[in-house]
């Protein structure tokens, strides 16, 4: 089971198979998507897609996180997932979504920075990885605010930019 976390605007608590309604309609919006690749177009695909990463059991300590405002419990804000990369590992990938209008409001890099924790102090990973689009200023922009680097050395998939978190990296800010 994944524990849950409580930031100063923010509550990131286990997704569940309640968030799916959510989650497809995050995924419905082609801007929420535009730099992912994925079965948005074929709605029956897209619903069987997000199901079975809901369903599956990543191992101890890593899925996925659903985030709403502490002021606004109810209302999906998107998700942060700590996942083996590629669904395999044996790198772990962070990740995050959000609803076009919890965009620029600093959510994304609030949500990470447990689940960075998490990843270092709890589950004692050596380092993180994400893979963005190079178009996608804003998850870079998140990536980089959040203590990342780029790495060209480091898998990230097809048409992806590596960044990567070390324990190392994560101790030398602060944490």
């Amino acid at each position: 089971m994944l524990p849950d976390f409580s930031t100063e605007r923010l509550f990131l608590r286990p997704r569940t198979i309640a968030d799916l309604d959510a989650c497809l309609a995050m995924d419905r919006d082609r801007e929420v998507t535009r730099f992912i690749a994925g079965p948005w177009a074929d709605p029956k695909a897209h619903e069987a897609f997000v199901r079975a990463r809901m369903l599956r059991d990543w191992g101890a300590g890593l899925g996925y996180w659903s985030i709403a405002a502490r002021s606004a419990p109810d209302r999906f804000l998107g998700w942060i997932l700590l996942l083996p990369l590629d669904d395999e590992g044996p790198d772990v990938e962070i990740g995050w979504r959000l609803v076009r209008a919890a965009w620029g409001l600093g959510h994304a890099s609030e949500a990470a920075r447990p689940v960075v924790a998490h990843a270092f102090d709890t589950l004692r990973l050596s380092r993180i990885v994400a893979g963005i689009d190079p178009g996608n200023a804003g998850s870079i922009r998140v990536a980089e605010k959040i203590g990342m680097r780029r790495d060209a050395a480091a898998p990230a998939g097809t048409g992806y930019t590596a960044f990567v978190m070390t324990r190392d990296d994560f101790r030398g800010i602060g944490a």
